[in-house]
C-alpha cells in the first residue's frame, strides 16, 4: 500500500506540474497577444521598446512582435531580456537601430541583410554566440562606437583559430568598449600576437570586469588592447579579488611587464581598479602606468584593506615610484566608510 500511495503522489505531482505549465503558457500567450494588439493600435511613432521576458514564450511570438515594429514603427533604441530563447531572425530587418541591447538570448546565425549602417551602441550580456557570428555581427555595424560584451565560459564558443587582432579589426571606429575576463581567457589562449597596430585609434574607454590577478590572459589582452589604442583616456579594472586566494604564489609566476616596455599612455587620463589588493603584481602595475602616463590626472583605488599602516605604506611607495605626471592617488578603504 505504501508503494502505490507513491505511485499515486507521483502522478498527481507531475499532473499538478503540468496543468501549472499550461496555465504559465497561456498567460504567457495571451500576455504577447495583449502587447500586439497595443503595438497594432498604437499611431504614433515607437522610438524606443524594452522586451523582457521572464515566463516561457517561444521565439515565434517575439519574432512577430518585433516583424511589426521594424514594419511599422522607426525603432531607434531596443532591449530585449529573453530568458535564453533564440534570438528572432526578424530582429536584422529593424536596420534603423542606433542602440541594441541583448540579454540572457542565443544568437544561432545571421542571415544575409544589409546590415546595421546607424547602429552606434551594442551590449551583449550573457547571449549565446559562436565566435563567428560574433565577427559577423561587428563587422555589419561600421559605425558602432560603444560595444559591452558580458559573458561566461559556456556563452562564447567556436573557431580555434579565433586571435585578439581578429577582434579588434572588426571595431574601426569604438570609443567605449567593456569585457569580462571569460572573452580576455578566449582570446589570448590561442595565439598572442607578435606584432600589433594601431587598430582601436579610436578607443578612449575600456572597462575589463571579474578581472583576476592571478591570469596572464587578462593582463595580456589589456597590454595588447593598450598597444592598439593610442588615444585610451580612461581605464577601469574590477577586480575578482574573490577567487584570488593564491595571489601572493603567483605573482613571480607570469607578470613580465618588461615586455611591453615600449607601451606609452600618451592621453591616458584616469585610472581607476575597483577591489583592489595589495599584491606585488597590482603594485607593480600601478608603477608601470605612472612611469609611461604623461597626462595621468587620478587614480582611484577602491579597496578593503582593514590594516591602516598597510594602506600608508602602499601610498608611500606609490608616491616615491617614478611619475610621468604630478597624478592625485585616491585611495577608497570601505573598510573606513562602513559604520
Amino acid at each position: 500500500m505504501v508503494f502505490k500511495r507513491t505511485i499515486e503522489e507521483q502522478q498527481l505531482e507531475q499532473t499538478s506540474d503540468t496543468t501549472m505549465a499550461r496555465k504559465n503558457m497561456d498567460t504567457t500567450c495571451k500576455l504577447f497577444y495583449a502587447i500586439y494588439q497595443v503595438l497594432l493600435l498604437r499611431q504614433g511613432p515607437i522610438q524606443e521598446f524594452n522586451l523582457t521576458i521572464r515566463r516561457h514564450g517561444t521565439c515565434f511570438e517575439i519574432g512577430q512582435i518585433i516583424l511589426h515594429l521594424s514594419r511599422n514603427h522607426t525603432v531607434l533604441r531596443l532591449t530585449l531580456d529573453l530568458n535564453n530563447l533564440l534570438l528572432p531572425l526578424s530582429l536584422f530587418s529593424m536596420q534603423q537601430l542606433t542602440d541594441l541591447s541583448l540579454k540572457s538570448c542565443a544568437i544561432n546565425r545571421i542571415p544575409v541583410f544589409n546590415g546595421f549602417g546607424s547602429l552606434t551602441s551594442i551590449s551583449l550580456e550573457f547571449v549565446y554566440i559562436s565566435i563567428e557570428c560574433l565577427k559577423h555581427l561587428l563587422r555589419v555595424c561600421p559605425s558602432l562606437k560603444s560595444l559591452k560584451l558580458i559573458t561566461t565560459d559556456d556563452h562564447i564558443w567556436g573557431d580555434k583559430t579565433f586571435r585578439i587582432m581578429d577582434f579588434f579589426k572588426c571595431l574601426p571606429v569604438v570609443e567605449h568598449l567593456t569585457t569580462t575576463r571569460y572573452f580576455s581567457e578566449y582570446g589570448v589562449n590561442v595565439s598572442v600576437p607578435e606584432e600589433t597596430s594601431t587598430s582601436l585609434i579610436h578607443l578612449k574607454y575600456f572597462c575589463s570586469k571579474e578581472m583576476r590577478v592571478v591570469e596572464r590572459s587578462g593582463w595580456t589582452f589589456l597590454f595588447v588592447l593598450i598597444q592598439c589604442s593610442p588615444n585610451l583616456e580612461r581605464i577601469k579594472l574590477e577586480m575578482n579579488t574573490e577567487i584570488d586566494t593564491d595571489v601572493d604564489d603567483c605573482d613571480e609566476e607570469f607578470v613580465m611587464f618588461e615586455e611591453y616596455s615600449n607601451v606609452w599612455l600618451e592621453h591616458l587620463i584616469e585610472l581607476e581598479v575597483k577591489d583592489f589588493k595589495n599584491c606585488k603584481t597590482m603594485m607593480e602595475f600601478l608603477k608601470f602606468i605612472l612611469a609611461r602616463s604623461p597626462n595621468l590626472k587620478k587614480v582611484i583605488l577602491l579597496t578593503w584593506m582593514n590594516n591602516k599602516h598597510e594602506e600608508l605604506e602602499m601610498l608611500t611607495i606609490l608616491l616615491s615610484s617614478p611619475r610621468a605626471s604630478p597624478v592625485k592617488i585616491i585611495v577608497k578603504n570601505r573598510c573606513r566608510a562602513q559604520p
